[in-house]
């Protein structure tokens, strides 16, 4: 150093070490100041000499040379000036040595903003005041979510028809089965995941009961309905599946009726092998006799039956029939003939594709002189239909509500959709009642919960008023029946749904337990983007089918087959003990 140079000392009071520093050094250190630290001196100057001298030494440190030593001491400097200034706690030094913008603390969608929550008139201002130009853009906003609702819905109504006509066979017969607890729940499982719809299988128990099922049996039928009722909406949520994200929450919520319907399983099942908890209860309810009613419709399905009808139109009653064993096959259905070439209700005879009663029209895929395997041809083509509607109506829902909800405060979309949960499930029943289905209800939340405008906890108690509600299907077919037998297996469905609210919900630590499953379910896409597929195949199909075989073993009261029943039932647990 040069004796005409001036030193000016600069003392660090963070660890106590004095450094010098000439003028050629200053004019080095501010050449070598990076726009980052120009622009945070300029926007917040320090307020004390101590600030101004550590702002001096982190330039020095920037300006120094990567010798060892040196580069120790820049260590010390850049952790304690993160811990005691300003410029620490914002900003992090790189070891590329310069200023970059620390790790971002905004919320992601999946959580709320950490500001005050928003009040109700927030909710008004942000829903009702707009300009004109404003108002315009949502009213065809809201035009277009509502033509993708309607087409949505159509493609959730023509993927339980086609189910219908493609699996309606074997699930009819599958129902007729005359067998023990297990298999009967096992049954309910697969019948309900092909025929997609709970209120199906239900309406089917409650027609087989009257005809002379044993209610206990139908209890244990109607218990595997409710698991395999929610296959629908684990099936809309791999529309996600292009975005991990949306993925994770999709799948999280469209679990929880899965979840909370096996988790009460789990419960009642024992009991009711044990005590007959549902079988005593809803016997004590029971009246003398019940009066013929009239089989009533939802308004929603007024709505979608139309076109969905004039498309594909699966025939209930051969289902039914064989069922309860009125027809042998379905084989002995076809094929079908039409007299005098004239297709309508009234002059042809239906297979697994029928015609309306009320209209006397026949569907385009009903045809003269079809066979069995015509019409399950049309089936499947109708299903694959049926899901690309669903893919691309969901994929327009989910862009639609993006850009409607663009730059809304996720405080005010939070607020607006945090409800009481006692509301909430009085919601979910009431809007199920009228759709007269949970999968329809279930599967038009999981895309709300998916782009993260639902949250989990909001839509959990949806979710369980809809699995309230889809037992009133039950009822209604149970009024249009005389049998007081086929009303006590709708009550049966109804108290089985209320009792694992009862159990799940009320208690806040209690409710955690489903609500961190679906979140396992929901973290497992991040590991691998196929787990939703594998666990809607191993748990409405495979596993099921299984049970089902282990059970059968033990029924032939043989050594060899029950030798095989324990093997097989120790592999199971086995291999669920390791997943």
């Amino acid at each position: 150093m040069s004796s005409n140079e001036e030193v000016i000392p600069v003392k660090n009071t963070a660890d106590g070490m004095g450094v010098e520093m000439s003028s050629s050094q200053q004019e080095q250190r501010d050449n070598s100041t990076t726009p980052e630290i120009k622009g945070l001196m300029a926007q917040d100057q320090p307020t004390s000499k101590e600030d101004d001298n550590m702002y001096e030494m982190v330039n020095l440190s920037l300006s120094a040379s990567a010798s060892k030593g040196k580069v120790e001491k820049e260590e010390k400097l850049r952790d304690s000036l993160q811990k005691s200034t300003r410029i620490g706690r914002i900003y992090r030094v790189s070891t590329a040595n310069r200023f970059e913008p620390a790790a971002s603390n905004h919320p992601t969608p999946l959580e709320p903003e950490p500001e005050n929550d928003a009040s109700w008139k927030d909710v008004m201002v942000a829903c009702c005041c707009h300009s004109g130009k404003e108002w315009m853009s949502l009213s065809v906003g809201i035009g277009a979510l509502l033509l993708c609702l309607y087409f949505f819905l159509l493609g959730l109504e023509l993927l339980g028809t086609a189910f219908k006509v493609v699996g309606g066979c074997t699930a009819g017969s599958l129902l007729g089965s005359d067998t023990n607890p297990l298999a009967s729940l096992c049954i309910g499982i697969i019948a309900t995941a092909i025929l997609q719809s709970s209120s199906t299988t239900t309406a089917i128990v409650v027609s087989l009961v009257s005809g002379g099922l044993d209610v206990k049996q139908g209890i244990y039928l109607v218990m595997g309905a409710n698991v395999g009722t929610s296959v629908t909406s684990m099936i809309v949520s791999l529309a996600h599946m292009g975005d991990g994200t949306e993925l994770e929450r999709a799948f999280a919520g469209a679990s929880i009726l899965c979840v909370f319907n096996l988790f009460t399983l789990v419960v009642l099942f024992p009991m009711e092998l044990i005590f007959n908890y549902l079988y005593r209860f809803t016997e004590m309810m029971l009246p003398a006799s019940v009066g013929e009613g009239e089989k009533w419709e939802g308004p929603i399905k007024k709505i979608v039956s139309p076109l969905a009808n004039l498309i594909l139109m699966a025939n209930s009653d051969l289902i039914a029939d064989i069922s309860t064993g009125d027809v042998q096959s379905c084989d002995s259905m076809y094929p079908v003939t039409c007299q005098n070439a004239t297709v309508s209700y009234e002059s042809c005879s239906q297979g697994l594709i029928g015609c309306s009663s009320k209209t006397g029209i026949c569907p385009v895929f009903f045809q003269n002189g079809a066979t069995k395997d015509d019409d399950m041809v049309s089936g499947w083509v109708c299903l694959i239909l049926a899901l690309f509607l669903l893919i691309a109506c969901l994929i327009g829902l989910v862009s639609l509500l993006k850009k409607m909800l663009l730059g809304a405060s996720t405080r005010i979309i939070y607020k607006a959709t945090n409800i009481n949960g006692y509301l909430a499930i009085l919601i979910g029943a009431g809007v199920t009642i009228l759709v007269q289905s949970s999968s329809i209800t279930a599967s038009a939340l999981t895309p709300l919960c998916g782009i993260g405008v639902l949250q989990l906890e909001n839509m959990f108690p949806l979710i369980l008023g809809s699995d309230i509600g889809t037992t009133i299907t039950a009822l209604l077919a149970a009024m249009v029946s005389s049998k007081v037998e086929a009303l006590q297996i709708a009550l049966c469905h109804v108290f089985f749904n209320v009792t694992g609210v009862a159990i799940w919900y009320p208690l806040p630590f209690i409710r955690k337990i489903p609500l961190a499953a679906t979140r396992k379910l929901g973290s497992m896409t991040r590991k691998w983007r196929n787990f939703p597929i594998l666990f809607i195949v191993a748990v409405f199909f495979i596993l099921p089918i299984l049970l089902l075989g282990i059970s059968s073993c033990f029924e032939k009261k043989t050594k060899g087959f029950t030798a095989l029943g324990v093997f097989l039932l120790i592999l199971l647990c086995g291999g669920i003990g390791y997943f």
